[in-house]
């Protein structure tokens, strides 16, 4: 029996044992909907503690439910390890590792290069591996598989089959969660394609789709939220020639939402966050200087987005400055630092780079988030929460900033409260009267 033919045997009779490298937004769910699927997996993660808290059924990521993860773990069907020895045990492994920028906002991919390692030295015959993790073109065939053929001794295409399918998590999204959004499968060879979809059609309610090469299906992840960067890109833009001229740019929104056909809406706010849109570009542009290829489009809308957050402290100085109000000095109550509302992931969240430009022109600045009670990021930034938002703290402050839509806040309390308020979300559209609201 060839290597395709055993391995699609083992999908059919649910024998395959499943890995997942990285227990985080991605990795945690796939995980979970696997063993679920009646596959026996392990997770590997290099943080002990995310490990010690799967292995006792406590569930840190908003996109699994409770329940299964503690059904899971006590049957025995899903556990976690830091021992990448393990990896000779399953039969499928996916890397769900951050890919994120480094200080220069070029790709750090060493989360990636170091899973690789880890696994290639245990790698067995018969193994299914694939990168889910975003990352530029090339990355699979031109990273990974050296690596893991090195490591291994094994062959790619002979001994083990090497893909990408590039996650697709939405945070928050009651609609599309990792079980039934369509998944893009792209592999080294014909015969670890047709293993890999079948695997995750075995999981997964979505469609497969199978595309020619890892390259392939790399560009269409890229492709995917440089379209987003680009048109959220543009509306920004727009919105600031709109509140030159007098116009408010929701509303302009809402009118080209009614034509049927040929226009999706897209809208302003303080910036980019989240694990993929803000970031992907980057790779790409970074991936086309290699082929003296300048991505101006992708380029200038980047620099649009990147410069949003200062933009919003601009406006926020002449709001203040229109209550006789200097913004050194000025206390300011930011509504919001998770990068998306009523989620709380806060990666790359626009609000908190509001926060330290704010910080940067002597406001004294605070939050309120019910979702993100803590944060620190990568660049050594960090804040807690106030405990509540009432009456009296609101108008304690000079502004009040709203940086997420979060369903859960009294924006009615706010406006009656609040000296000044600027909303960058449109998410006080309803709320009257509007004589103390300035929106984005």
């Amino acid at each position: 029996m060839s290597m395709k033919e055993d391995l699609l045997k083992k999908i059919s009779d649910k024998s395959i044992v499943a890995g997942v490298v990285g227990l985080g937004y991605v990795g945690l769910p796939l995980a979970v909907d696997k063993a679920l699927a009646g596959f026996k997996t392990i997770g590997f993660d290099v943080q002990q503690s995310k490990v010690d808290m799967v292995n006792a059924g406590k569930n840190y990521i908003g996109d699994v439910v409770d329940g299964d993860l503690q059904k899971l773990v006590k049957e025995g069907s899903f556990s976690a390890t830091t021992d990448f020895s393990k990896v000779c045990d399953v039969d499928f492994i996916a890397i769900c590792v951050p890919t994120p920028l480094d200080s220069h906002q070029e790709p750090d991919i060493s989360y990636v290069r170091d899973s690789a390692t880890a696994i290639s030295k245990y790698l067995k015959k018969g193994t299914m591996v694939v990168l889910e993790s975003t990352t530029y073109p090339g990355t699979t065939e031109e990273l990974i598989k050296p690596i893991l053929e090195k490591g291994s001794g094994l062959k790619c295409g002979e001994d083990f089959y090497l893909g990408f399918s590039p996650e697709r998590v939405d945070p928050g999204n009651k609609e599309y969660k990792t079980k039934n959004t369509p998944k893009v499968v792209g592999a080294c060879s014909v015969d670890g394609a047709e293993c890999i979809s079948a695997m995750y059609r075995a999981v997964l309610d979505g469609a497969v789709y199978t595309v020619s090469s890892p390259a392939v299906a790399e560009m269409e992840k890229i492709l995917e939220n440089t379209y987003r960067n680009i048109n959220i890109g543009l509306v920004n833009e727009l919105t600031r020639l709109c509140n030159k001229m007098g116009i408010s740019m929701w509303e302009v929104i809402e009118a080209a939402k009614t034509k049927p056909y040929g226009f999706q809406a897209f809208y302003p706010g303080p910036g980019l966050g989240g694990h993929c849109i803000p970031l992907d570009p980057y790779y790409l542009t970074w991936k086309a200087r290699e082929y003296d290829f300048h991505t101006t489009l992708i380029e200038n809308s980047m620099v649009i987005n990147d410069s949003q957050p200062a933009y919003c402290v601009e406006r926020a100085m002449h709001i203040l400055n229109t209550h006789k109000k200097a913004i050194n000095g000025a206390k300011i109550l930011i509504l919001g630092v998770s990068y998306k509302n009523d989620i709380d992931d806060y990666r790359e969240s626009p609000a908190i780079r509001v926060i330290k430009e704010l910080h940067k022109v002597g406001a004294n600045v605070d939050y309120y988030d019910p979702w993100v009670n803590e944060f620190h990021n990568m660049y050594g930034e960090s804040g807690t929460s106030i405990p509540k938002l009432t009456a009296d703290i609101v108008k304690s402050y000079d502004l009040v900033m709203v940086t997420a839509a979060h369903s859960n806040v009294d924006y009615k309390l706010v406006q009656q409260n609040a000296k000044a308020i600027f909303d960058t979300k449109n998410v006080m559209k309803n709320i009257t009267p509007r004589d103390n609201i300035e929106v984005l």
